[in-house]
């Protein structure tokens, strides 16, 4: 073989190496990094239909909770919804003979202005016994009551008497899916 044509094979080599690099870098390459991202894209949107496909299928079993949820919020009027909680809190202690000490109401803006929160502290004092029954009539009331934090300390050297420190916030709607 002369030197001429292995000059010529040697630029044919490169040339078709030149190619092939660039053909990687140039049309390779974003193919196969378009194709992946339409590939997940494509799992987020199906999993996305399925959840939606999920939810369609729950719609009637959502809308009941978030009926029951609207029924059992606390009144729109801030003294009645006051009132409301003062009550029940009143009655629970008297059908589970807890005395309570205190009950602190203090409102508290909503993120938006839909809902708008009651946050109560009520101090109590009894049994093991009777505070148990006490946070479960709180607990399974039908009104829109949320538990935040309970304190329990002993009040005597036997622990035999115990106070109860309780954070409990109660929901109001106010926007258009008030009561």
């Amino acid at each position: 073989m002369n030197l001429k044509n292995r000059q010529t094979a040697l630029a044919v080599a490169v040339a078709a190496l030149v190619a092939v690099f660039a053909l990687d870098k140039i049309v390779i390459t974003p193919l196969t990094a378009s194709w992946k991202r339409r590939a997940e894209t494509i799992a987020e949107l199906r999993e996305s239909i399925r959840k939606g496909q999920s939810m369609i299928d729950r719609e009637n079993n959502i809308r009941r909770v978030w009926n029951d949820m609207r029924k059992n919020t606390l009144p729109a009027d801030t003294s009645h919804a006051e009132k409301a909680v003062l009550e029940a809190f009143d009655r629970w202690s008297r059908d589970t003979r807890v005395t309570v000490n205190a009950i602190k109401p203090q409102w508290k803006r909503g993120e938006s202005d839909e809902y708008s929160l009651l946050e109560c502290r009520v101090d109590a004092a009894g049994d093991i016994g009777t505070l148990t029954k006490f946070l479960y009539e709180v607990e399974h009331s039908e009104m829109a009551l949320r538990i935040d934090a309970v304190e329990l300390k002993a009040n005597d050297p036997a622990g035999q008497r115990l106070g109860l420190g309780l954070s409990v916030s109660g929901l109001r709607l106010t926007g258009l899916n008030a009561n």
